[in-house]
């Protein structure tokens, strides 16, 4: 593997060696507190095997991740003379052995680890166990500690915050100061972003601090619901930097966290994904509900396990997200929702990428929408459906110097979701009417 970097634009991930990268995330806030290594592994070749690349996961759990013990009973820190678990303390004798044990499993299957030094309430305990331990002094010292620790697996990328806003001068310095430790402990070898509270971004918390490589953001669990407006948000920010959303809603998740008013299912989840992607975002993650919280016992908020949960139909489908994307230079698109002429309601906004050679149009409803192709400048296009729900595709045609064309997608209605895909002649890229579903 790989250590990763900003790209040249500031608009994508890639590579040391320049090749681009797509975060195709999953969130596994519990997995180095909650599974043993058994389990973790069980976790980690499901979703290497769906085509997932980053698992964002969390040193210090929100689940009490302080004073109770992982699957082997190992704490994090040591007690001090207070009484108090210290970050400037780390037990290295059992609970850390653990988390490289699976940092090192991951890397194994080609997958980076998102990795939260701790959860929020451990420093803002607006909510939850917390408790509430760090000082900027101990965040900074935990930091650089972490930081050397890990400062040769190529696999980390740090993720400061946790679901908590930054209230005061205290918490803001505390994040800070983690991240000062994180960036001399490794030597700046990781990138570093921020995991802001629900219905925000980074971006409204962290943007004019140095040590932000990219934004992160948290489009949340509600209705309403628009997460590309959020991306496009963040696109026109200066100084420009990489935006992805990092917790869209989850599948199987209580609507507005309220079972009483249904689940997102994977229909919702894929409207996340693309919209996200297709507003400029360097990539996304899914989530399941029952699988960030590695649920062993299922209840009316909770409704399966996470054995059950990661092989849900939402998990199984991003991997279409990812090659569809893979297909093209993604590196070089840009957001155009300016190339769609029907005005469209809400729930049926068609998201616009094009990038050199090609475009992509994303219908979440299979609506049909009048496309301005003027801006495309080809002179023969071929134009291609293609499926989320099954990564296959079909060959509309091809078709020359049209401008305003009117697209209808094969079906339509709530889940029948699809992409047309708009290819210059003249390019060699792959045929997606000859994939076939992985």
């Amino acid at each position: 593997m790989k250590f990763l970097e900003v790209s040249a634009n500031t608009r994508y991930l890639q590579h040391s060696d320049g090749s681009p990268f797509f975060w195709m995330g999953d969130t596994a806030w519990e997995l180095f507190h909650a599974l043993d290594r058994d389990e973790a592994q069980r976790y980690l070749a499901n979703r290497a095997e769906r085509r997932f690349n980053v698992i964002q996961a969390v040193a210090l759990a929100e689940f009490d991740g302080i004073r109770s013990g992982n699957a082997y009973g190992h704490r994090p820190f040591l007690q001090n003379q207070a009484g108090q678990f210290d970050p400037a303390m780390p037990d290295t004798s059992g609970y850390w052995d653990h988390v490289d044990f699976i940092v090192n499993k991951a890397e194994e299957l080609d997958l980076y680890i998102g990795f939260l030094p701790t959860w929020g309430d451990k420093y803002n305990q607006k909510w939850g166990k917390g408790p509430e331990i760090f000082t900027p002094e101990n965040a900074q010292t935990y930091g650089c500690w972490l930081g050397e620790r890990y400062k040769d697996k190529p696999n980390i990328v740090w993720i400061l915050g946790g679901d908590r806003p930054l209230e005061n001068d205290l918490h803001r310095s505390i994040v800070r100061a983690m991240a000062e430790g994180l960036r001399e402990g490794d030597g700046g070898s990781h990138l570093m972003t921020f995991h802001p509270p629900g219905g925000t971004s980074s971006s409204a918390w962290v943007h004019q601090e140095d040590w932000v490589d990219f934004h992160m953001i948290q489009s949340g669990h509600g209705l309403p619901f628009g997460n590309y407006r959020m991306v496009a948000e963040d696109y026109v920010l200066d100084p420009v930097r990489p935006t992805l959303d990092g917790e869209p809603r989850y599948e199987d998740h209580p609507i507005n966290f309220k079972p009483e008013n249904g689940f997102f299912r994977d229909a919702d989840v894929r409207q996340a994904l693309y919209w996200a992607v297709f507003a400029g975002g360097a990539g996304v993650t899914y989530g399941h509900h029952c699988v960030w919280s590695m649920t062993t016992e299922p209840s009316a908020y909770f409704p399966m396990t996470w054995q059950e949960a990661i092989d849900r139909p939402g998990a199984g489908q991003v991997r279409h997200l990812r090659k569809l994307m893979e297909s093209r230079p993604f590196a070089t698109a840009v957001p155009d929702s300016s190339m769609v002429l029907t005005d469209c309601a809400e729930l049926d906004h068609v998201a616009v990428l094009r990038g050199d050679g090609f475009a992509m149009f994303y219908s979440p409803t299979g609506q049909g929408f009048t496309a301005d192709l003027s801006v495309m400048n080809f002179e023969k296009w071929i134009a291609t459906w293609y499926d989320p729900r099954s990564g296959e595709a079909q060959i509309q045609g091809e078709f020359h110097r049209e401008t305003a064309v009117l697209f209808a997608p094969p079906t339509s209605g709530r889940g029948q979701d699809w992409v047309l895909v708009l290819d210059d002649a003249n390019e060699a890229f792959p045929q997606l009417g000859a994939f076939k579903a992985i």
